[in-house]
């Protein structure tokens, strides 16, 4: 699995290194940043001028590494000042107090930090009380469409497209091979291992079958907007009270361990974000599907507006939900350098009540920005219609611009 380069997020290190400035990997459990810390590590050890000291946490060898003072003792009998050092710990949350041992070892002369995590509240709270703003965050997804291709040995076709769809792009599928058990089972165990280190025991969660029963929510309500009211008269009709103040503190559990992430509302018109129900998408949709259970052609939208939705995130787009007075627009998309783009995910334009759903929400909106409507229509790549581009999944999953 490590011998694939995934060389965009490599570049996205590279960039920071020797600038003073922590490099943390965050995402989901078993997204991929193992293997990227395993990769720049070979890579820097070797050159010769390198000192690379290399922790693990999820390797029983690295156990005794308990606290700050322990990582510090472990650092220091290694530590060579006639070499450039890279200080490297895969999941450093681990580490009680973990962040006073980074900002010492920040400072010193030819030392760069590359961590990992996986709990995005602890890092960014812990690492911005210490350091400031010394430190730089690089998100890892699962794998793209393109990246599944790479790793699986695939063609791009409407058979590829299908196996990704169904089984999402988490890395560690190029072991297990994708065989419809085979899949389910590994993501059942990730989905256990993530929940279990990174919500229950670190926020000592008693009430774990609603816990379960609030993901599985979310993985059939996926796409769908979703406030803690609306869960909460959900659970009193399953004879279980849960009030709404609990269900946000699950949610936002869930979103800080990356298995789900939460999608602002945003009035169009009124430029401004809503303060309530929001959209939640997951991670990867495979995990997604295998919560859910049932067949992926029974909520293939949901599937759909999920990929959609993490592959603008890849291609560096800050989303949101866009609210109009007539409807909704799936997606507003903008970057940093002012780029804007609306849109619209769905699965297949064939009835004159979709046609005018999806392209009659966009046309809408009165403005000069892009606005784009991604399906499955057969033999559709790209089309234009009254100025919105139509465009096929695949074409949009394959275009490394957008």
């Amino acid at each position: 699995m490590c011998g694939i380069i995934r060389q965009s997020y490599l570049d996205k290190i590279e960039k920071y290194i020797g600038k003073e400035t922590i490099i943390v990997l965050v995402g989901q459990r078993r997204v991929g940043k193992s293997c990227m810390l395993q990769i720049v590590r070979d890579q820097k050890m070797s050159d010769s001028g390198n000192n690379v000291i290399f922790i693990d946490k999820e390797k029983r060898e690295f156990d005794n590494i308990k606290n700050y003072n322990d990582l510090n003792d472990f650092i220091e009998e290694r530590f060579d000042k006639s070499k450039h050092n890279f200080i490297l710990i895969d999941e450093v949350q681990d580490i009680e107090g973990f962040e006073r041992s980074i900002r010492s070892y920040r400072t010193e002369v030819n030392t760069d930090i590359i961590i990992t995590g996986s709990n995005a509240k602890m890092l960014s709270s812990d690492l911005t009380t210490l350091i400031g703003g010394r430190y730089k965050e690089i998100y890892i997804q699962p794998l793209s469409y393109l990246e599944f291709l790479q790793f699986h040995k695939l063609q791009d076709s409407e058979d590829s497209l299908a196996k990704y769809m169904k089984y999402g792009g988490l890395p560690g599928l190029v072991k297990m091979g994708l065989e419809e058990d085979d899949v389910r089972e590994y993501h059942s165990d990730i989905y256990s291992t993530v929940l279990l280190k990174d919500v229950i025991m670190r926020h000592e969660i008693r009430n774990v079958r609603f816990l379960e029963n609030l993901v599985r929510f979310l993985a059939d309500n996926t796409g769908q907007l979703v406030s803690a009211n609306s869960i909460s008269k959900f659970m009193k009709s399953q004879k279980e009270s849960v009030t709404s103040t609990v269900i946000m503190n699950y949610i936002s559990y869930l979103c800080e361990a990356y298995m789900i992430k939460k999608v602002n509302r945003f009035d169009i018109h009124g430029k401004r974000l809503f303060e309530n129900n929001d959209k939640f998408y997951f991670e990867d949709h495979g995990l997604r599907n295998t919560l859910a259970g049932g067949t992926r052609e029974n909520d293939i939208e949901k599937v759909i507006e999920n990929i959609v939705f993490q592959q603008l995130v890849r291609l560096g787009y800050t989303v949101k939900v866009g609210k109009l007075p007539s409807g909704e627009i799936d997606f507003v998309c903008s970057k940093p350098n002012g780029k804007l783009i609306y849109v619209q995910a769905s699965y297949l334009i064939a009835a004159d009540e979709t046609r005018k759903r999806e392209f009659g929400n966009l046309g809408s909106i009165k403005d000069n920005y892009p606005k784009y409507v991604i399906s499955m229509n057969p033999l559709l790549t790209k089309s234009d219609f009254d100025g919105i581009t139509h465009i096929h999944l695949r074409t949009f999953l394959t275009e490394k611009d957008f």
